[in-house]
């Protein structure tokens, strides 16, 4: 059974970007999947710098993050858009796990990983834009990125009841989550 470890690049409780996560989680299970929701703003990690790397080690937080991706098979990221980027906590999330520690190989946390990417926005675009820049980080890492994405604009209207109405963002976001089950099964067979 494929396991994906599911997390968005907002800390706020209730982000549109993390119910839109929490959909996809659903289908992905339904689709024969298994997932772990893991919430980057309990991680509690400092803004990454060599300098405390170096003198305090790796962050426990850090640890615990690459520790889950350790044992999963992929992720699906839900991507907030902040001024057509990244978010910082996602980004920061992205540094401190690309960081080898003693033992581990460069990038073992991300290299072989396949990746489904998905983004919410009340805006008509739905966080399309920052989608390009967390597509390049990963392929430039290492991550098998899926070429099916979903970036659901006016979620605000299209968020119902804890799950999304039908029609194209729907039929969009299910592809992807099965892609990312069909992936990952033949990959980590």
């Amino acid at each position: 059974m494929p396991k994906i470890l599911c997390f968005a690049g907002s800390a706020r409780k209730q982000s549109w970007n993390r119910q839109l996560l929490e959909v996809a989680a659903r289908m992905i299970r339904e689709q024969g999947g298994e997932t772990t929701m893991l919430e980057l703003g309990e991680l509690g990690l400092p803004l990454f710098d060599e300098d405390l790397e170096r003198e305090q080690g790796t962050p426990d937080g850090a640890k615990r993050l690459k520790q889950a991706m350790f044992a999963h098979d992929g992720f699906v990221i839900a991507c907030p858009e902040y001024n057509s980027s990244i978010t910082p906590l996602l980004k920061n999330t992205i540094d401190w796990a690309s960081r080898p520690a003693q033992g581990e190989t460069p990038l073992q946390a991300f290299k072989g990983k396949v990746c489904g990417l998905i983004s919410a926005s009340q805006g008509a675009l739905g966080g399309l834009r920052g989608l390009v820049h967390v597509r390049s980080i990963l392929g430039n890492i290492g991550v098998v990125v899926l070429p099916e994405q979903s970036a659901v604009g006016a979620i605000h209207d299209q968020l119902v009841n804890g799950d999304l109405k039908d029609g194209p963002p729907k039929k969009f976001l299910g592809e992807m989550t099965q892609r990312i089950v069909e992936v990952t099964r033949r990959l980590h067979a």
